[in-house]
């Protein structure tokens, strides 16, 4: 049985801010430059458009890196606002 993706954003408002806090991590001009590069990175052939084609380890690649990357960055930043008060 396949499992369905349950990864949904609480408040929709802010998918334009995560995808800019995704865009920021990677260092890509674009949120949508961020998957490719992070895909670049780890040897995934992800390209535009449908990509059935990628297994589930590597499509796990690719937001595991861009995942692990954005809670890194959260809690970077949120230090920094600590020793700011």
């Amino acid at each position: 049985m396949a499992r369905r993706n349950r990864n949904k954003i609480l408040i929709p408002e802010a998918r334009n801010g995560l995808d800019q806090l995704k865009a920021k991590v990677v260092q890509a001009n674009t949120p949508e430059d961020a998957k490719f590069e992070a895909a670049q990175e780890v040897g995934v052939p992800l390209k535009k458009g449908y990509n059935g084609q990628l297994t589930s380890e590597q499509a796990g690649k690719v937001g595991g890196r861009l995942g692990g990357s954005m809670v890194r960055e959260l809690v970077r930043m949120a230090q920094e606002n600590m020793t700011k008060r």
